[in-house]
């Protein structure tokens, strides 16, 4: 009898270790953060063609909506603005984006997954 309860344990004990050996196990990584998920909603005010690489490089980022204050740069130079802007756009298409212009002074640049609201006031920019 005590041959057969032994017999009886080795055999439970040998498929309980072919069972852990045979269990796959996920590493989850503790330390990711997710600052990331966070929209931000951030202003930007171009006085010169230079200026729009932060707010470009931003909207690359894609977790930022882009507020534009273009007034400075085009009280300045009319040509450097639509050069400015056409470079915004074309940025814009390529992350496909959306971007509008509201009141005189300012453009709004989303990334893909937000839309501008448009209503008569708000108008679409075009090349």
């Amino acid at each position: 009898m005590k041959d057969f309860l032994s017999g009886l344990k080795e055999k439970f004990s040998s498929s309980e270790q072919e069972d852990f050996e045979n269990e796959e196990y996920i590493e989850i990584d503790t330390d990711q953060t997710s600052e990331k998920a966070k929209i931000i909603v951030r202003p930007f005010i171009i006085e010169e063609f230079g200026d729009i690489k932060p707010a470009l490089d931003s909207l690359r980022e894609g977790y930022t909506i882009a507020l534009v204050n273009i007034r400075p740069l085009k009280d300045k130079d009319i040509v450097e603005l639509k050069r400015a802007i056409n470079k915004i756009k074309k940025t814009c298409d390529a992350m496909e984006g959306d971007i509008a212009g509201f009141g005189e002074d300012w453009i709004v640049v989303t990334p893909s997954f937000a839309q501008v609201h448009r209503t008569t006031k708000t108008t679409e920019l075009e090349e």
